[in-house]
């Protein structure tokens, strides 16, 4: 089963005050990016994994969508979605994703934003999501860039001074990697950027887009603390198609 860190009380609270979760998609530094690797939305039937707080089922309705399914292992996450969402095309579900079973062909878009780095069984969950995908349809991601997900030392070689100490190393050890991120003991799982694109391109994706996310000139003139990003990629962004 996946890791509930988020209904880990003292990483909640600390999640619910980063600026996305507090300002929605405008709070994250890569939506703008991610937004305009979307497909239109009109009439469209989306899934949202990963939905979180569903500030993105959300705002797929408000341009177009006719359906959204939200889907999150956390309650805390889908408790808040729940409450701030009034529109019955919405549907949010509780789903640990590396189980999860989707209908065919059912998908105009799968979207999800930083969650498939938490996923030990990615292979399969992608082979379901490709599968959910009507012909033409769109899957648009991202994912923790893997060289940042490589600044974390592998779990079987520890350190006294902790795991967010260290440069990226080990890039080539593909596997869990344990951080202290809001709590102590948060699992994400490392893969090469070669990994995520080769999984989807073998399931039979097209890739349309891949992005190693870094702040324009503009964002960084409104958020100067942005420009640490530019350093190194956080966020892989990609889009393709079924």
């Amino acid at each position: 089963m996946t890791q509930n860190i988020y209904d880990n009380d003292e990483f909640f609270k600390g999640y619910s005050q980063l600026s996305r979760s507090v300002h929605g998609l405008d709070g994250a530094p890569e939506w703008s990016s991610l937004r305009s690797m979307l497909p239109d939305l009109t009439g469209a039937h989306v899934l949202d994994l990963g939905c979180g707080f569903g500030w993105f089922s959300r705002w797929a309705r408000q341009h177009g969508a006719t359906k959204v399914l939200g889907v999150d292992v956390s309650e805390n996450m889908l408790t808040r979605g729940r409450a701030e969402t009034q529109d019955s095309h919405i549907t949010y579900i509780r789903a640990d994703m590396e189980v999860l079973e989707l209908e065919p062909e059912s998908y105009d878009l799968v979207y999800s934003s930083l969650a498939f780095h938490y996923i030990k069984n990615l292979s399969g969950l992608m082979g379901e999501v490709y599968s959910s995908l009507k012909p033409g349809a769109s899957l648009v991601c991202s994912v923790e860039h893997p060289i940042y997900t490589a600044s974390i030392r592998p779990e079987w070689i520890q350190h006294p001074n902790g795991y967010n100490t260290w440069p990226v190393d080990n890039y080539q050890y593909e596997g869990m990697r344990t951080t202290n991120w809001l709590a102590d003991g948060v699992v994400k799982q490392h893969r090469t950027m070669g990994t995520y694109l080769n999984m989807m391109i073998g399931l039979g994706f097209t890739i349309t887009h891949v992005e190693d996310w870094g702040p324009s000139d503009e964002q960084i003139m409104s958020h100067p603390e942005w420009e640490e990003e530019c350093h190194r990629p956080m966020f892989l962004l990609i889009s393709a198609r079924k």
